[in-house]
């Protein structure tokens, strides 16, 4: 035990050496000083003075001197270090951290408590049992930079709160294993000197961020942040990054308890120690925001996880914790899986997975945790999902992590149905007309402005017995013009850059509400008439997410006449400089609308009709909460600006999406179902690309023929629009019709198919592979075929013997019909596979093809002894996530009938 020091004014002290057997040493010698008090007093204070040498000894590296004693029921308890210059940092973690506890516990379990800094020493204190002072009494935990001698000031823009939680939390875990493990004799190649530097320089960053973070206004999750820390860090950040690296390999390897770090983690402590790096050596910084991320990765990633956000998106999405139990379930993902949202929550997410594909999941979930490394985290993969019937749903998931704001990690994915089309709606409307004031922000009498024709040039015709007033002249804009322009420049960037129509509203919001307004949303009229409010954004949304706002608004009826009603039909845009009185709100739409403005504390707002090509299809809302200056006349001409660049381009996003959806539900009703033959199992797979418009002209086929013999088609149409769907059709059926009229040959069928489509699609060429499997259910089977131009067949045996069927090739279709044209055949051995698939399972860009196929051929080795549902969905999974091409695969293999035993 450490030296007695003189007794101190409530009791005996004692001094300990900064080696972790003083913390057992310091407790014992609390308890002993504290002879005769409550035994749950004791208790306590043995506990929070554990925590406080802990920290001297972790933090500090300096003796520590320990008081303690009683007085009239009051319990004293002083901790003191010779670090003044490192003050305490309360971390506020929360009880799962495992670390940062000791000053929260002393906050929480202690009457009073506080730090007192000298010239050479500092005390942190605590009591238990009142003296009359206050709780918690001056001076309090209050987390200071450290005074060093020369310091520079980094500034860190767009910190993402719980981001920064989580990676905060994951370094201390990790220098905290090192320690144990370097006490315990195993350095795992990490030097003393340098965990000691480490440990510090961690220190040197959680006291400064937490002080910057305690002086900077809470805005939202995303701030920025200026961090103070020594001229000469340098040194110290590499050190500290090069031991968090040999950490998170020991944490890979299995050798430290801690899990390691997921990618972003990784990610944000990479952004960290580079900005400090760069700056301090005078570089300029960069923002958090800009820096590039994992692919596919959206704004979402930044935004701290609410289930309120999953409940309120109308993309259907699923949320679970890193124990696999469903956090959240939105109603369109239990719709689209069968089931009700409550149901779901706290199952395994395997309810949701085919059987098939379960081993996976687990095999996948429990390597990321243990290794950090992500498999399909931020792509697109195209698999099938389990409906509560027990049927499968194709879909394409997009999986992310985000952080709750206390820095835990939860998985959301995202599913969008491959089957299935959205509606692109296109709303009918009237014809422009002359745009119409309103400054005083009323609701017009009835009659006025509703249900009258519209013309090109001319407002709404007046009241009976009333003449038109003209409208009132506008103001100047009070924005400056190039901040104008780059409003319009980021509306439009907005809107051109998003995967998606929502999410590119989304960011027009974003963009709204950082530079115009305190929150803005967009109503939009859907092709059956139906009013929908696709997205609300709002600069502070407080306790309730903006998209508790979002979905399905009453029927535009006749009788309404409010500010939206009259906008979706033509006026506007229109000024509102006060809210409407709840006497005029005259159908649910009103009063829907009017509850919104006064829900978010709207004082004033402009309210603005989306026209494209003659018709108004939906509403834009503007408005502002009393923060800064109403809206005036000047601001209209700029938001009539607004909406016109932002009709057009929702206009164009709908368009492309109908497009899409067309073709797409053209191209999946011309997909096959598959025969139903013994002895040979057939499975397919198509899944369209997911960065093109979905269509193109991949297909496959199989069929009967009056022979006996199996038919295998697999082919694909140069080009990825309509015309090429439309042509693969075409191709198709009269692929079926000579192969069935004739029952010829391999090469003699796909020379009267090019000789066919040279008579229809003399520019249009096209791959293809015909192929014929013959024998008896009991076998031996033969694979008979002909290639024009397509990629080889790969046959796998059920011992993992993988090769190419490369013979039997010659030219595309649409070359030279004249051309003789080769056959193959071979042998297919029972239970063996063969694959016929399209270029998109493959090709990557800047890749050859021979390691594209060498990598197809790996897979499908290690699949060979799997059923063939398995085979082809881990080869779509692993293979087809992010496929910039559509993926079209026919499987077969030859399965004997099972002798009985005699």
């Amino acid at each position: 035990m450490g030296d007695l020091t003189p007794q101190g004014a409530w009791g005996p002290a004692r001094r300990f050496a900064p080696l972790r057997k003083s913390v057992a040493q310091a407790r014992r010698f609390v308890r002993a000083a504290l002879e005769g008090v409550a035994p749950d007093t004791v208790d306590t204070a043995e506990l929070l003075a554990g925590e406080l040498v802990t920290n001297v000894v972790r933090h500090a590296g300096t003796e520590a001197e320990v008081s303690a004693g009683s007085r009239d029921g009051v319990v004293r308890v002083r901790v003191t270090d010779h670090r003044p210059d490192r003050g305490v940092v309360l971390w506020g973690c929360q009880p799962y951290a495992g670390t940062g506890l000791g000053l929260g516990l002393v906050e929480r379990l202690a009457h009073r408590y506080g730090v007192d800094t000298g010239e050479d020493h500092k005390t942190v204190w605590f009591q238990l049992g009142s003296d009359g002072s206050p709780a918690g009494a001056a001076p309090g935990w209050r987390t200071t930079v450290p005074p060093y001698a020369r310091r520079d000031t980094v500034t860190l823009f767009d910190v993402p709160g719980a981001l920064y939680r989580a990676s905060q939390q994951h370094r201390h875990a990790l220098l905290r294993e090192l320690a144990l493990a370097a006490g315990a004799g195993d350095t795992l190649g990490v030097r003393p000197e340098d965990l000691a530097t480490a440990c510090d320089m961690s220190d040197v960053l959680n006291a400064g961020m937490t002080a910057a973070l305690e002086q900077q206004p809470h805005d939202g999750d995303m701030r920025s942040l200026p961090l103070s820390v020594p001229a000469d860090a340098a040194p110290a950040v590499v050190t500290l990054r090069r031991t968090l690296d040999r950490a998170e390999e020991a944490a890979r390897e299995g050798d430290l308890l801690t899990l390691p770090a997921l990618p972003r983690c990784r990610a944000f402590h990479d952004w960290l120690f580079d900005q400090i790096l760069a700056q301090t050596a005078g570089d300029d910084p960069t923002a958090w925001t800009v820096i590039p991320r994992e692919p596919g990765a959206g704004p979402s990633e930044l935004v701290p996880w609410d289930a309120r956000h999953v409940h309120a998106s109308r993309v259907p999405t699923i949320a679970a914790d890193d124990g696999n139990r469903i956090l959240a379930v939105n109603g369109p993902a239990a719709d689209l899986l069968g089931w009700h949202a409550d149901e779901l929550v706290g199952r395994r997410l395997t309810t949701l997975i085919p059987e098939h594909l379960r081993k996976r999941h687990r095999s996948a979930f429990t390597s990321l945790l243990l290794t950090g490394t992500p498999r399909i985290l931020g792509r697109s993969v195209p698999l099938p999902a389990l409906h509560r019937d027990g049927r499968l749903v194709p879909v394409r998931l997009f999986l992310q992590t985000q952080e709750t704001t206390d820095g835990r990690t939860v998985f959301v994915a995202q599913l969008a149905p491959r089957a299935a089309a959205a509606h692109a709606p296109r709303a009918p409307g009237r014809s422009r007309q002359a745009a119409l004031r309103e400054p005083g922000g009323h609701y017009p009498p009835t009659g006025e402005g509703d249900g009258q024709p519209l013309t090109d040039g001319g407002g709404p015709p007046p009241a009976t017995g009333r003449p038109e007033s003209p409208p009132p002249v506008r103001a100047e804009p009070e924005m400056p013009a190039l901040q104008r322009l780059a409003l319009l420049a980021d509306i439009g960037t907005a809107l051109s850059n998003a995967p998606d129509l929502e999410e590119g509203l989304r960011q027009v919001g974003v963009s709204l509400t950082r530079r115009l307004a305190d929150w803005c949303a967009v109503d939009l009229l859907d092709e059956d008439g139906v009013l929908e409010r696709v997205c609300v954004v709002h600069r502070d949304p407080g306790d309730t997410p903006p998209e508790t706002y979002e979905g399905r608004l009453p029927a535009v009826t006749e009788s309404a006449r409010g500010p939206l009603a009259r906008a979706l039909r033509g006026a506007g845009p229109l000024l509102l400089t006060e809210a409407p009185p709840p006497s005029q709100a005259s159908s649910p739409l009103d009063a829907h609308y009017l509850d919104v403005l006064n829900r978010l504390g709207t004082t004033s707002a402009v309210v603005a009709p989306l026209r494209a090509r003659r018709a108004v299809f939906g509403v834009l809302t503007v408005a502002r909460t009393g923060r800064g200056r109403p809206f005036t006349e000047g601001d209209l001409s700029l938001v009539d600006d607004l909406v016109s660049g932002l009709a057009l381009g929702v206009d164009n996003a709908r368009l492309h999406q109908e497009t899409r959806n067309i073709a797409e539900r053209l191209q999946r009703s011309l997909l096959p179902v598959l025969p139903d033959v013994p002895s040979l199992a057939l499975a397919a797979r198509y899944a369209a690309s997911s960065a093109t418009a979905q269509v193109g002209g991949d297909w496959y086929d199989s069929f009967l023929l009056p022979s006996g013999n199996t038919a295998l088609v697999i082919g694909d149409v140069t080009g990825h629009n309509l015309d090429a769907a439309i042509a693969m059709s075409q191709l198709r059926s009269m692929l079926r019709g000579i192969a069935v009229d004739r029952q010829e040959p391999p090469e003699v069928v796909l020379r009267r198919l090019d000789m066919a489509n040279h008579s229809l699609y003399r520019e249009a060429t096209a791959t293809c592979i015909y192929g014929l499997v013959k024998g008896p259910e009991e076998g031996p089977w033969e694979l008979h075929y002909s290639s024009a131009g397509h990629l080889p067949p790969l046959l796998t045996t059920a011992e993992g013997e993988v090769r190419y069927l490369e013979e039997g090739s010659g030219l595309l279709l649409g070359m030279d019909p004249d051309m003789p044209r080769p056959r193959a055949s071979c042998t297919l051995p029972a239970h063996s596979t063969v694959l016929l698939y399209t270029d998109g399972l493959i090709e990557r860009r800047g890749e050859s093809l021979d390691r594209a196929l060498g990598r197809l051929r790996r897979r499908a080795a290690a699949l060979a002894r799997e059923p063939l549902d398995i085979f082809c969905d881990e080869l779509l999974i692993g293979l087809g996530a992010d496929n910039t091409d559509d993926i079209a695969m026919l499987a077969l293999r030859p399965v004997p009938p099972l002798v009985p035993p005699h």
